[in-house]
């Protein structure tokens, strides 16, 4: 006894006539499609999963895994028993059970209870996908399997399944064996009409791996296998399971001695075959007996050859899917349950489905078992650890709005599911985003259902099966090699992935260019998806894309002039040249291809003046945001021509600061910018162009100097002017190029000296003999005294370790000195911002300048000069701001003070008061100032209320608001009152003895006792604090 062997004294197969190249060419494939069916183990493994992390859904090993038996007695907790909606549909009286229909019902209410569903819908598929799947019609075999059915009466197709050949079975137990060349010929008429009558018709079909055998299932149950060499009949098999009930699935291991059946009595079994003395032989062994739980749809794991020796394979996997649970199992060594996955509740319709398929996870090839029933596709992915024991772990499932009715991988990726309205729907697998749907009811789909009720052996069924089998559709489809073949009542369709060419090419053919690059983008970058036809690594696949994008873009740009509306109309043809033109530029741009985009594409448009315009105006976002430096002198001085026309300037001076102009006339280019004020735009092409920094400053300084000098407001024009140069200046000193960026970095102390050297000149290039001396600081100090002083405060920030910057502080300290002190053109306010930047810079720890404290006192003599009644305010608030940067060292305090008083700045002695915590006396300085006397109040109380301050500061408060309590009152009758009330109630007798005025006493307590005041005092209290004295108010 030896068991068969794959070649059985045949001739050879016909799938080693059959070439690969030879099928590809039938079907219009690029040579690259036919390893599409292969994982590309490489391209697996480069690609980042996204997939929920294994350990999270880890189903737990058992000790000791289930027995089939002992599954098939569980109970369900989900189950629930239901009654058959239609009871009609178990009835077979009326039923031919030879020659039952088998047509599609796509286009009638078949009892899908999915229709009524309104679930949430996955994103919209059809974004930049195109036409990912393109789908044929096999017109040789779709004319032969008519002719047939005309002709030798084979009857009406009813199975289909493909390898190098392509397999139908029809509903008078004929198989037709077709070639996949060309011509798609009839190659071989398995069976006979008669042997049909005997049988019924093929309910499924099985090719093994090698081509070499074919298993045909009967309704009727008997199975035959066939060579498909030689044609020759080599078993027939009538007891391999329970008489009475059909072959819902006959399927091949990879072990060519063993296959799988499933009947409809949901039982599957184990099929054998053997050669004992020349004898072909047939054991069967049952694997589930449908006696406890009906199998409807079983799948074995094939794998492909580069995977023969994977370690998975030797278990020879089987998942079968009953009408409650998953179930997967090892047939080899022994049989073993693996895993059981229950479904949960469902719509008892609904049909399972099972599809193995090797992918890539986490750097590992390892098979994954996609399972639904329903709207929910779990995928489970089975791997093998150390110690030889198989893992199952769940990963992300996918959510649908519709029922499934078929699930088929088309590639590790790309899933395709057909749902129970025949819709194709492409997914991809990763990020479940639905890449293109098809409308397949032209097909007109063979469905199973008459074998799912058995009607062949009198309809001896479960209703739960017989229900199942209404959208039944699993031998009606079938994939190979990439392709998914899909079997009607009179046609075989083929649909396969397009190449990523084709799928461009589907655009441009619909006139969908702005589509079709946005595509062969995504291919580009690498995010597109179910990317058939490219090859090589990542460089040469984007050199490969690029090559057409290019392509394509000069058809657009023809496409583009072709097109254009009306010439006579300006404003149509620049809104359609606005609309395709920024297309041409983004593409040109996104693929570095500026010699394209500034030559062929820019002479190209340059034929038509309108797209010429608008192709120099879509470049200015992109030089904007320098994402466009480089521009041909061409182009650029045409940018700027164009710009001018439209007297667009300022877009003009935007764009020159952000552009390369070493490649232009500069002299031209500056005296452009001068003559329309495009000041940051002359800075610009000055440091950029010529290394040149001195000279702008130079040109500005030429035209603010002289109004300034002559005591004249400036102009608006002037101001801003003006502005630019001190932002300039700023930006000089501090290492920044103006308006942006930054000055190389070789550069920076080469101009910050050239800058300090320009602002200390003691004349100008050009000096009138009247020119002051130090006109440049002398001209930024009349222009904005803080802001300069501001500039030169940041400046000095940098200055700590730079021994000859610290030079060029303490030299051009001395020339503020000397310009401002020694010149009365300078307001109080200006001279004291001068000095409150001094203070601040000598307050700090690390100074290292020095000013002669005596000019401190001038400065005090000059803003506390008593003969001078004019800016009496600003003065005042220029020496405090000068006290309160640090100024105050400076100064001798009771000098100080004597000089405040004099002057009465009030808030200068509050200031010194304050630091002393003579707070009493800074009640004097409130009642003397008429600005803020009313104000004495409030300080008074916070004195007295807020916690911080001694008791013998408290005290000195109180008694200096009683000594002026005349004072008080005269000032404001109610809020003395108020204060009174607060925190002198228990002295009010001694503030009456005060107020010898009687008018005043009238009004003080009037306040205390009128309720329009905001404190009212109570009679019964004032009499307790004026000891019994009753006084008489006259209103």
């Amino acid at each position: 006894m030896e068991n068969e062997p794959d070649h059985e004294n045949v001739e050879q197969s016909l799938c080693a006539k059959t070439s690969e190249e030879e099928l590809n060419k039938s079907f219009n494939l690029e040579a690259s499609l036919s390893k599409f069916s292969y994982i590309d183990m490489d391209k697996e493994l480069e690609f980042k999963n996204d997939l929920i992390d294994d350990k999270e859904f880890d189903i737990p090993q058992v000790d000791t895994p289930p027995t089939l038996e002992s599954i098939l007695n569980e109970t369900d907790d989900e189950d629930e028993s239901f009654i058959l909606e239609d009871p009609t549909l178990l009835n077979i009286d009326t039923i031919d059970s030879h020659s039952y229909d088998t047509s599609s019902v796509a286009s009638s209410d078949s009892g899908d209870r999915t229709n009524l569903k309104r679930k949430k819908k996955l994103p919209d598929s059809f974004s930049l996908h195109g036409s990912v799947m393109r789908h044929s019609l096999l017109k040789g075999i779709s004319a032969q399997i008519v002719s047939a059915a005309d002709k030798v009466d084979a009857g009406l197709p009813t199975a289909i399944a493909v390898s190098s050949l392509i397999a139908v079975g029809t509903s008078h137990g004929l198989a037709l064996i077709f070639g996949k060349d060309q011509n798609q010929a009839l190659r071989l008429c398995l069976g006979s009409t008669s042997v049909g009558g005997q049988y019924g018709a093929i309910s499924a079909l099985s090719i093994n791996n090698d081509c070499s055998r074919l298993l045909c299932g009967f309704a009727k149950g008997q199975i035959t296998m066939w060579d498909l060499a030689s044609g020759k009949l080599l078993r027939s098999i009538t007891d391999a399971h329970p008489p009475g009930t059909a072959i819902l699935h006959i399927k091949f291991t990879d072990d060519p001695t063993l296959a799988i059946c499933n009947d409809s009595g949901g039982s599957v079994f184990e099929l054998t075959f053997k050669r004992v003395m020349g004898v072909r032989t047939c054991e069967s062994r049952c694997l589930f007996s449908g006696s406890k739980g009906e199998v409807c749809c079983i799948e074995p794991l094939h794998s492909k050859p580069e995977l023969k020796d994977h370690p998975i394979t030797q278990f020879s996997l089987l998942a079968m899917a009953s009408l409650t649970k998953i179930l997967v199992i090892g047939l080899k060594p022994s049989l073993k349950v693996w895993m059981t996955f229950p479904y949960g509740r469902m719509d008892p319709s609904s049909v399972p489905l099972l599809a193995w398929h090797f992918v890539a996870v986490q750097n590992y090839v390892n098979p994954m078992l996609a399972f639904c029933r329903g709207d929910v596709v779990h995928f489970l992915l089975v791997k093998r650890d150390e110690s030889g024991a198989i893992h199952v772990t769940k990963q992300k499932h996918l959510h649908l709005y519709y029922d499934l009715i078929n699930f088929t991988w088309i590639n590790s990726r790309t899933v395709v599911l057909l749902d129970s309205v025949e819709k194709l729907h492409v997914i991809d697998r990763q990020t479940q985003e639905e890449l293109e749907t098809v409308e397949i009811s032209e097909v007109q789909l063979v469905y199973n259902s008459s074998h799912f009720k058995s009607l062949a052996t009198g309809g001896n069924v479960s209703q739960a099966l017989a229900l199942v089998g209404e959208k039944a559709c699993y031998q009606s489809i079938s994939s190979y090699g990439g392709q998914i073949f899909y079997l009607g009542t009179k046609s075989v369709y083929v649909m396969m992935l397009r190449s990523w060419r084709e799928r461009v090419d589907h655009l441009l053919k619909q006139d969908c260019l702005t589509e079709a690059l946005a595509l062969a983008w995504s291919f580009h970058e690498g995010k597109a998806k179910a990317v058939v036809g490219l090859s090589g690594d990542a460089s040469k696949r984007k050199a490969i894309v690029a090559d057409r994008m290019v392509e394509i873009l000069f058809h657009y740009a023809d496409r583009a002039l072709k097109k254009c509306p009306d010439q006579g109309k300006i404003q149509v043809m620049e809104q359609h040249f606005q609309d395709m033109v920024p297309v041409i530029v983004d593409y040109c741009l996104l693929l570095q291809r500026k010699d394209l985009l500034f030559s062929q594409m820019y002479d190209k448009l340059s034929e038509n003046s309108v797209a010429k315009g608008v192709f120099l105006e879509c470049l200015e976002p992109y030089i904007l945001s320098d994402k466009l430096v480089g521009i041909t002198p061409q182009v650029m001085k045409d940018l700027i021509v164009h710009f001018q026309d439209k007297k667009l300037m300022e877009n003009v001076e935007a764009l020159i600061v952000h552009m390369d102009i070493t490649s232009l006339d500069i002299q031209q280019v500056v005296l452009m910018c001068w003559e329309n004020r495009l000041y940051d735009a002359m800075i610009y092409v000055y440091n950029r162009g010529m290394n040149e920094f001195i000279s702008p400053m130079e040109k500005l300084f030429r035209v603010i100097a002289p109004p300034l000098n002559a005591g004249k407001t400036l102009t608006d024009e002037q101001v801003v002017m003006g502005n630019k140069l001190l932002v300039y200046i700023s930006c000089c000193l501090a290492g920044r190029a103006y308006p942006l960026g930054d000055i190389p970095e070789d550069l920076v102390p080469l101009v910050k000296n050239q800058v300090f050297e320009f602002l200390i000149r003691l004349h100008s290039a050009e000096a009138s003999p009247e020119e002051e001396i130090y006109p440049y600081i002398r001209t930024l100090l009349h222009f904005d005294t803080r802001e300069f002083l501001n500039v030169l405060a940041l400046t000095f920030e940098d200055f700590k370790n730079d021994k000859q910057a610290v030079e060029y502080q303490q030299r051009i300290v001395d020339i503020l000195l000397k310009v401002m002190v020694e010149n009365s053109d300078f307001t109080p306010s200006q001279v004291g911002c001068l000095f409150t930047f001094l203070a601040r810079q000598l307050a700090k720890p690390d100074n290292t300048l020095f000013v002669n404290r005596t000019l401190f006192d001038q400065v005090l003599e000059f803003l506390c000069s008593p003969d001078d009644d004019s800016r009496h305010s600003e003065r005042q608030q220029v020496l405090l701001e000068l006290l309160q940067a640090g100024g105050i060292v400076q100064f001798e305090e009771s000098r100080l003070i004597r000089m405040a008083e004099k002057a009465e700045f009030y808030q200068i002695c509050e200031f010194m008061y304050e630091r002393e915590h003579q707070y009493d006396k800074i009640i004097d300085c409130y009642l003397r100032d008429p600005l803020r006397e009313e104000e004495v109040f409030n300080y008074i109380h916070n004195i007295l209320s807020i916690p911080g301050h001694s008791a013998e500061e408290k005290q000195s408060v109180w008694q200096k608001a009683m000594d002026h309590i005349e004072e008080l009152v005269s000032l404001k009758p109610c809020k003395a009152a108020e204060l009174v009330a607060t925190h002198f109630s228990g002295h009010i007798e001694t503030v009456i003895k005060k107020l010898q005025n009687q008018v005043l006493l009238f009004k003080f307590l009037r306040s205390l006792l009128d309720p329009s005041c905001r404190f009212l005092m109570q009679w019964g209290c004032l009499k307790d604090n004026t000891k019994g004295h009753v006084f008489f108010v006259r209103p």
